[in-house]
């Protein structure tokens, strides 16, 4: 397929869901701002505006208080440029390159020691989870094969009390082999074992572990880009196009499947974070829409570019403000709750 085909293919993908989104804010519901969520009077911020790829992703805060977030570059799109992991200081307002190539990593999180979890993806990256000393820059493989074998295209991870780390592995795009047969999540167990724990959701893309440890949250997200997967991908096709799924967390890291959760029709949503509470930040539809532990919607953040990806809480200081990724741009929102971590060692 020629360069130019592939940029129209692509372009077609994320501008389709863009309308998608807009088209169901200008003829659905109005967004409603939940007053138990967020102050009428609170605004949403622009603070970086200078993404370099096709989507910001993966913000997390680290424990000297930086935001870190990726910059997904798609690399036939974007001159085959190496994708970038960002960090931006809320103190100062300044962003800069913390590394780049980045592996094309997405999903980020912080282990209780400090350590950058990264998930890193196709299209020329490390299909892989690493982890990166904030102190000495000195990256190590977590997860590297299942069965021998690379994983499709790590995407979004969250770790549990017992410093397990959960990650979901779907691809949607990239011209590298499709080497496991299912999209699955996988637990990396603290002695560097990894087992796929669910195999058949789909299109598993954001991930999240209640307060109290036992639900696990997956957000099912296949809108069809599966179509610009090899021809000869014998992998599993959604029968929900956009949902989350609630699974119930073992003490030993299983799962077992509840159900769907929040049925989302023919919206895929992206990233997911709690608050103290339980409640869900679910990025769909273009902006950030906050779920109650049983499903009711509480709120609808109305997100200016109406391309949000992904979402987290701050810490400290900022634990009550929304950090909210979206097409090129990172965004604030202050809110009413306190955003769920498990904290740091000291």
């Amino acid at each position: 397929m020629r360069h130019k085909e592939i940029r129209t293919k692509l372009k077609y993908i994320f501008l389709s869901n863009t309308f998608l989104f807009m088209v169901t804010y200008s003829f659905g519901q109005t967004p409603t701002l939940g007053t138990d969520i967020v102050d009428p009077s609170s605004k949403i911020i622009e603070v970086f505006s200078g993404g370099e790829g096709l989507i910001l992703e993966g913000p997390t805060m680290g424990p000297d208080g930086t935001l870190y977030f990726t910059d997904l570059i798609f690399t036939q799109l974007e001159g085959m440029k190496a994708g970038i992991i960002w960090n931006y200081n809320p103190q100062t307002g300044d962003t800069e390159v913390f590394r780049s190539p980045s592996g094309m990593a997405n999903g980020l999180a912080f282990d209780v020691d400090g350590n950058l979890i990264a998930c890193e993806g196709a299209d020329f990256g490390g299909r892989r989870v690493i982890k990166t000393e904030l102190k000495n820059g000195k990256s190590t493989i977590v997860a590297g094969l299942y069965n021998d074998k690379p994983f499709n295209a790590p995407n979004d991870l969250v770790i549990d009390k017992k410093q397990r780390i959960y990650f979901t592995d779907p691809r949607y795009f990239g011209k590298e082999p499709i080497d496991q047969p299912v999209d699955g999540v996988y637990r990396i167990d603290t002695d560097g074992t990894v087992h796929l724990i669910i195999a058949n959701a789909s299109k598993p893309n954001g991930i999240a572990i209640s307060p109290d440890q036992t639900t696990l949250y997956i957000a099912n997200y296949d809108l069809g880009s599966s179509n610009f997967l090899p021809n000869d991908f014998k992998g599993p096709t959604s029968e929900k196009s956009g949902a989350v799924l609630e699974y119930t967390l073992l003490p030993d890291g299983n799962v077992q499947f509840k159900g769907i959760l929040i049925d989302l029709m023919n919206y895929g949503p992206d990233g997911i974070k709690l608050d103290s509470e339980g409640n869900i930040y679910v990025a769909v539809k273009g902006n950030i829409v906050v779920y109650s532990p049983n499903g009711n919607q509480l709120a609808e953040i109305e997100v200016p570019n109406k391309s949000a990806t992904n979402v987290c809480f701050g810490r400290g200081e900022f634990n009550k403000t929304l950090f909210i990724t979206t097409s090129k741009k990172l965004y604030t929102l202050e809110v009413k709750k306190e955003g769920f971590h498990i904290p740091f060692n000291k």
